[in-house]
């Protein structure tokens, strides 16, 4: 059995409203890009331009890469830090007060790899209230991360993650619950 990279390529992945939605973004990405640090107001403007649902007081570094500006909802008081990478092909739900630390990567798109044709899948990602998703971490396609739980550092998650979690390695493993003493 191989991969039919040719029907792949000839597979129909996006309408014509995203493919023009998503050509006009890459147009106007380094509006966002190359806009000083201290402007959240203006790139949450421009993320809501093209349709994500932001709420008051969000954060967002001018390197961090989104794909799709509007399957993004953002709780207010969020902060996304430094290279972080939002792969939202499909929908990414960040709670309110959540930190997604630097070099972070939500990948919300993989490929079925049981047919022979790979097409491509868009998966939603949901981050509850007061996560902390810790640097260069990774969130795989279709998990849900609980209210107030720690991914940490490096970690790879790719099943979803109960409330008041902490969590860390690859794969993502239980280290205790928010608030256990630590031994």
């Amino acid at each position: 059995m191989s991969i039919d990279v040719h029907a792949n390529r000839l597979a129909r992945k996006w309408t014509r409203s995203e493919q023009f939605g998503r050509i006009l973004w890459s147009v106007v990405w380094p509006l966002f890009r190359l806009s000083p640090r201290t402007m959240w107001g203006w790139r949450v403007a421009l993320l809501r331009l093209f349709g994500a649902d932001i709420e008051k007081d969000v954060h967002i570094h001018p390197s961090v890469a989104i794909e799709v500006p509007w399957n993004l909802t953002i709780g207010q008081y969020v902060a996304i830090g430094h290279r972080a990478i939002l792969y939202n092909l499909g929908r990414v739900e960040i709670g309110s007060e959540t930190t997604i630390s630097q070099g972070a990567h939500l990948c919300g798109g993989t490929h079925d790899y049981k047919k022979l044709d790979f097409p491509l899948v868009k998966s939603p990602i949901l981050i509850g209230k007061g996560a902390w998703i810790c640097a260069d971490a990774f969130i795989g396609p279709n998990v849900q991360i609980g209210d107030r739980s720690i991914i940490g550092a490096r970690a790879v998650v790719t099943r979803n993650v109960p409330p008041d979690s902490i969590v860390a390695g690859n794969p993502a493993r239980l280290i205790r619950k928010r608030g256990e003493i630590a031994s």
